[in-house]
Formats: structure tokens, C-alpha cells, sequence
């Protein structure tokens, strides 16, 4: 079998692993380094002959995950030249398969879409389909906004750009232009989101699923970004106003640029909040819920799955020793933030503690909620949409069913993961929930709907808002998020 994809940029040398063909730091664009840093990604030139497509390019330049007491570390090369992809197909002929692009998450900070995490590998053999896995600029690399410097979200025009690239290109890999389903986890879910109301990358994508988007956090205006720019500049002792600052920057060391954006971090961090410091900017200042309701109408009837875990927060209190005994009067400033009754979540949580408490507020407010809400404005402006929660978790785990949990299901790559959040857990009954998790989200991507083999999941409505849940026991139920008592 061939391991040659022909495009019209060049060939490429891929390899054999798994069962499937994998062309591994596939450049989309030209290095973002130096004269380029801040700015747009430029066009990939052409090449002759053959290139090797058998190493993973290096990932963003990025510090350590702060989710790592949960789902463990990766060490992988960084280097500012860095926009790559990673593309498993079951061959790369002329099929045109169904095509399924990841933007990972890590809040705009970590990650990487070659990560084995995220070995597309069992997708593609399984749903025979084509996976494209995604490396983008992240932290003030990638959004930064200061007028001065450069252009806004840099990091999304280079999702927007791999995707006019698999538009152009990954028909050499055996898939069909027309039939991309854009996917993605917490921040790479809540970029989809972005990406959707952008008309430029809402024409380059056909359906789409986002797992844990972070709807629930403000987005972020400009003036926010400009104000955040300017305190990062002077922690690099940059004057903003200073004319030569542009360059100084671009000749910034990378490693100084890291130092500066973790000091940032730990300067702007409030206690229970899990807000990164540099995240994509709208132009337009929107609520969040003037934003659900534009990615629903920029749907425009496309087919969406979306979807949280149960215990989302747990992942960022569970290992933070400042939630382990927190100040009541925080807890209650917290819980008066959001306008919550601390009762109702004691009523819930009897047992709980109060990190079980405060982790419950936040992921309904930052993630299950707003998940559920978009799902309402999706079947309400037209979308088939299919709305889920992923509740499993190992008996006794203190991160319960937290946030990425359902990522070494989804891809049917449990054992790459040394993660904590999944310690103590029955590997039969993971590798079962995992086959059925992967098969419903190949479905999806091939035939638009998730259904199939035994498993019912019927599209949203407003009526019995129907919500599967993954779990030991996959099953519906109607309106777990209880929107019908918030309308």
C-alpha cells in the first residue's frame, strides 16, 4: 500500500503505524518566528521532490498545563516554527472520506494537536475516515493584542488557515473537502465557536462537535486584551507607548516571553477562577449569551454535537492546595458572584466538600450550563444538534468526571495516558464506554448522525431536551442541566 500523498504544494512521505497511513509535521504555513511573529500565518511555498512526512514537527512554545495533576504530563520539542499538522488515514487514495479536523484545548496556554493523546489513528481505521490533528500558536504568541504589535487572534488565523489548507490539500489524503467536521475540546471547542461567526472560516467546516467549551467565561473585548497586553509588556520591562517595543518583542527570547506570561498568570490569578490570560478577543464586545445565540445563527442548519462532563471544575480545584480548606467568606463570595444558592448545591452534594462545592458552581456556570444553552439556541434556529454528558469516573477519584476525561475515550487512546484522573478504573469498562464513545463520533463525522449499532441518541429538542449520558450504563435523560426552570 502507498504511503505517498500527492498535493498540489508537493509530495509527501508518510508511514505505516496502526493500520493506517500517518503523515506526520505537515507545515500549513510558513514559520510565525521573527519578522512574522504577531502577524498573520503566510503561505507554505512549494516544494520538488519527495519530502519526509515520518517525524512530528515541534509543538507551540508553551510552560507545563496547569490541568497536569489530572491528566498527566508530555515532554515534545517546541519551537516557534511550529504551524504543523498531523494527518492518519486509512489510505491516502482517492475515496474522499469524511474528514475530521481536532483543535485541541489547553485555554489557548498548552497542548498540542500531535500529542499521542490524540492519536487519530483508531478513528480513522474504525469510522474510515481521514483525522487531522492541529498545531497552533498558544499564549502571547498566539493572542497577544496590542495595536502596536500586531493583528488580532493570531492563533485562530492559523485554525482558519489550516483548514483552507485541508480544503485545498486532503483530497491527496484519500478525503472529501466537502464533508469536514470541525471538533474540539474546552478552548479548542470554544474557538469552533468563534470560528463559526466568522464568515471567512465558517464556509471551510460542514458540521461540527465541541466537547467542554468554555462558553460561561466572558469573552474577552478589546480594551481587556489591550489593558492585559500592556501589564505583559512591562512584566517583559517594555514600555507600551515606546516606539521601538514591536521590535524589541519579536527579537524577545522565547523562554523570556514563557517566564513573563507564568508571572502574568500568577499576578492576575483570583482565587476560583480558571481564566487564562491571553484568549481570543471578539471586536464586538458580546454577553455570553449574545454569543450562544450568534453561533447558533451562523449554524445555519449545520449538524453539531455538544456536550460537557459532569464535574468539569474538579480537574482544576482537585489538585489546588488553596481550594483544599478554603475562607468561607471566598467561598461566599464566590457563590454571591454567580448569584447561586450555596443550599441547593449542599442539597445536591451532601457528602461534599466544600472544593466539591465551589468545583459543582463553576463547571455548571463555565461549562455544563452554557453547553446546554447552546444546544437550546441550536435546535431552535434550525441545527440537528445532539447534546451529551460524560459522567464516568473511577470509584472514589477526586477529580470525579472532570474536565478532558472523555478525551482517552473519544479517541480510543487509553493507553497513552498515564493520568491520575483515570486511576483505579476497570479497564474493561473503559475500553467498552470507549468503543461506544468512538463509534458514535465516527458516525457522526461519515454519516451525520451518531446513532447506530444499538445506540439511540436523538437529535435535541425543546420539548424532552434528550441528553445521553456516557457512562457504565449509556442512557437519556430529559434536561439534566434543568433549563427548563432557567428559561
Amino acid at each position: 500500500m502507498t504511503t505517498i500523498a500527492q498535493t498540489a504544494l508537493g509530495d509527501l512521505q508518510g508511514q505505516q503505524e496502526n493500520g493506517v497511513t500517518v503523515f506526520r509535521g505537515v507545515g500549513f504555513a510558513a514559520t510565525p518566528a521573527g519578522a512574522h511573529r504577531f502577524l498573520p500565518p503566510q503561505p507554505v511555498e512549494p516544494w520538488a521532490g519527495l519530502r519526509d512526512a515520518t517525524r512530528d514537527g515541534p509543538i507551540a512554545p508553551q510552560s507545563p498545563s496547569r490541568l497536569r495533576a489530572a491528566m498527566g504530563d508530555f515532554a515534545c520539542p517546541m519551537d516557534e516554527d511550529c504551524l504543523s499538522l498531523t494527518i492518519w488515514t486509512p489510505a491516502p487514495d482517492r475515496r474522499a472520506r469524511a474528514v475530521l479536523v481536532w483543535l485541541h484545548g489547553g485555554a489557548w496556554q498548552s497542548g498540542a494537536g500531535s500529542l499521542p493523546w490524540y492519536d487519530g489513528a483508531q478513528l480513522a481505521r474504525t469510522g474510515d475516515i481521514v483525522v487531522v490533528g492541529v498545531n497552533y500558536r498558544l499564549g502571547a504568541l498566539g493572542y497577544l493584542h496590542h495595536p502596536a504589535i500586531g493583528v488580532p487572534n493570531p492563533g485562530s488565523l492559523d485554525q482558519t488557515t489550516a483548514l483552507a489548507w485541508v480544503r485545498d490539500h486532503i483530497s491527496g489524503f484519500g478525503g472529501d473537502p466537502n464533508r469536514v467536521t470541525l471538533a474540539g475540546q474546552s478552548a479548542g471547542a470554544s474557538s469552533i465557536g468563534r470560528l463559526m461567526i466568522d464568515p471567512q472560516a465558517r464556509k471551510l467546516f460542514h458540521a461540527a462537535i465541541l466537547q467542554s467549551g468554555s462558553f460561561g467565561r466572558p469573552p474577552l473585548t478589546i480594551a481587556d486584551a489591550t489593558a492585559t497586553a500592556e501589564d505583559y509588556l512591562r512584566l517583559l520591562e517594555l514600555d507600551p507607548d515606546a516606539a521601538g517595543t514591536p521590535a524589541a518583542l519579536r527579537a524577545m527570547p522565547v523562554a523570556r516571553l514563557l517566564q513573563a506570561q507564568g508571572a502574568l498568570a500568577r499576578a492576575r490569578a483570583r482565587f476560583g477562577e480558571t481564566n487564562p490570560p491571553f484568549m481570543p478577543i471578539l471586536e464586538q464586545p458580546m454577553s455570553r449569551a449574545e454569543l450562544i445565540a450568534a453561533i447558533a445563527k451562523a449554524a445555519n442548519a449545520m449538524p453539531v454535537i455538544t456536550g460537557a462532563t459532569r464535574e468539569e471544575v474538579h480537574a482544576f480545584y482537585a489538585g489546588d492546595p488553596a481550594m483544599a480548606s478554603p475562607d468561607p467568606a471566598q467561598i461566599a463570595a464566590r457563590f454571591a458572584a454567580f448569584g447561586a444558592d450555596p443550599a441547593r448545591y449542599r442539597a445536591r452534594r451532601p457528602a461534599g466538600s466544600a472544593m466539591d462545592l465551589l468545583a459543582d458552581l463553576a463547571s455548571d456556570h463555565t461549562f455544563l450550563w452554557p453547553s446546554m444553552e447552546l444546544a437550546e439556541a441550536l435546535a431552535t434556529s434550525g441545527s440537528p444538534v445532539h447534546a451529551y454528558q460524560f459522567d464516568w469516573s473511577p470509584q472514589g477519584s477526586p477529580f470525579r468526571a472532570c474536565h478532558c476525561i472523555e478525551l482517552p475515550f473519544m479517541f480510543g487512546t487509553l493507553p497513552a495516558w498515564d493520568a491520575p484522573m483515570l486511576a483505579g478504573g476497570d479497564p474493561a469498562v473503559m475500553q467498552a464506554l470507549s468503543a461506544r464513545m468512538l463509534g458514535a463520533w465516527t458516525r457522526f463525522v461519515r454519516d451525520r448522525t451518531p446513532e447506530g449499532d444499538g445506540l439511540l441518541w436523538p437529535k435535541y429538542d425543546l420539548n424532552r431536551r434528550p441528553t445521553l449520558h456516557f457512562d457504565e450504563v449509556i442512557g437519556i435523560s430529559g434536561d439534566p442541566a434543568g433549563m427548563e426552570a432557567r428559561r
